[in-house]
């Protein structure tokens, strides 16, 4: 559970206004985290209903307690059955005629089914990314939730390298993260960490294996634990020895890409435009077909979400309050690679670096 409840009376205001647009009653909120995002509830099961005059909260018995607890701004809709008939029911006693929902967190046997339950009753109408959107310019509270997160992160990193040794594996450098991490507090980790030393730093998403560390190579680490709720990201690029020239060089360059990007970053640019700060000096450089991957993407409740930095991303412009990442990375297949991420929360007139650990200088 989370210490305190969120501020959670402006969020339902900005669900309501969506609804009143929308000219919907109500909207069905089942994704886990546009469930805690709204209520501040932070269990397993459970679904809102949000209406002009109603925010429901159906769960069942197991959660009933931690429910009044986290969502005080919430009725308690207690679940004993099957949720579709529940949800009619709710729906007729607050005159909830036309219903939004989740169209890409329901499946479509559970569409399937709400739609035979509510006979035609209720109107059913999809809707995507509606709470997603509310949660890209973070609050102070959660602003503060991400700092905690790297924190631990960083901390860990710090002890991390003092362990650090030749002739240890993958595992055991992935293990000793997640050790370091829980020990300062982390509830969990953010993902499962990524340690690719030598070749292996060619695959960005590598899985750390039994391969040995040997010395005079990179190793590509990627890692990040959660916090209140809230995740952190950061990637750090070491080395036991003396890389090689062709890596040292490949090295100066992601480090001048994302230095590059961090200081001309701001809201108001569109994902697309953030991402071409980096990929244009990687480009410049003759390694543009070795950065596959967009520059970075938002962070908070999840690893990974809105807003992209990429240039896939279009041409919607990066909110001042937004928490992203920077990362771009070159990788030589057969060789190596090299990857730097920091988090960096946008401002109008430029970005504040959260992330603290310090970088490699060659």
């Amino acid at each position: 559970m989370s210490p305190t409840p969120p501020p959670t009376a402006p969020r339902l205001k900005k669900m309501r206004d969506w609804l009143q647009e929308s000219e919907v009653d109500a909207f069905l909120v089942s994704n886990d985290y546009n469930r805690r995002y709204l209520s501040g509830f932070t269990g397993s099961s459970g679904w809102l209903l949000i209406s002009s005059d109603a925010a429901l909260l159906i769960t069942d018995s197991r959660y009933t307690e931690q429910a009044e607890k986290q969502a005080p701004e919430f009725t308690i809709a207690p679940q004993s059955g099957p949720f579709a008939p529940l949800l009619l029911e709710l729906c007729k006693e607050h005159s909830i005629e036309r219903l939004a929902f989740e169209s890409e967190h329901v499946s479509v046997a559970a569409c399937e089914t709400y739609t035979e339950s509510l006979d035609g009753e209720i109107k059913l109408e999809g809707s995507q990314g509606v709470v997603e959107k509310f949660r890209v310019a973070k609050e102070p509270d959660e602003v503060a939730a991400l700092q905690r997160a790297i924190i631990i992160a960083d901390d860990a990193f710090g002890e991390l390298v003092k362990w650090l040794r030749p002739g240890i594996t993958e595992k055991a450098v992935a293990w000793r993260l997640e050790v370091l991490m829980r020990e300062g507090g982390a509830e969990g980790l953010s993902f499962p960490s990524i340690v690719a030393a030598g070749p292996n730093g060619a695959m960005p998403h590598h899985r750390p294996g039994d391969d040995v560390i040997p010395a005079d190579t990179f190793i590509v680490m990627d890692f990040g634990c959660i916090a209140d709720g809230y995740c952190s990201d950061m990637t750090r690029t070491v080395v036991l020895g003396t890389p090689s020239p062709q890596m040292q060089a490949i090295y100066r360059l992601v480090l001048q890409a994302q230095e590059t990007a961090e200081a001309h970053v701001h809201a108001g640019l569109t994902g697309v435009e953030a991402d071409a700060l980096a990929r244009e000096v990687i480009v410049a450089a003759g390694h543009g077909d070795h950065f596959g991957h967009g520059l970075g993407h938002g962070v908070g409740l999840e690893i990974h979400e809105a807003p992209r930095l990429s240039p896939l991303a279009g041409d919607t412009p990066l909110p001042a309050g937004a928490v992203v990442s920077i990362e771009p990375g070159v990788y030589l297949p057969g060789v190596g690679g090299v990857r730097i991420e920091d988090l960096v929360l946008l401002r109008d007139d430029g970005a504040d670096i959260l992330t603290g650990s310090p970088k490699m200088k060659f």
